[in-house]
């Protein structure tokens, strides 16, 4: 029987693109994460209000 893998966690690096590109040090991480999520949060709401 075969195993079922997420499609994008399979094609990462062959034919799709890293969602996120950057790297953080451990304290800092959990802070950049939320900052990551916020940016995309706010484009992702400006560019589909926009024509």
């Amino acid at each position: 029987m075969g195993r079922k893998v997420h499609p994008i966690g399979m094609r990462l690096g062959i034919n799709q693109p890293w969602h996120g590109r950057w790297f953080a040090e451990g304290s800092t991480y959990r802070q950049q994460l939320h900052q990551d999520f916020a940016i995309r949060n706010l484009l992702i709401g400006n560019i589909s209000k926009g024509g």
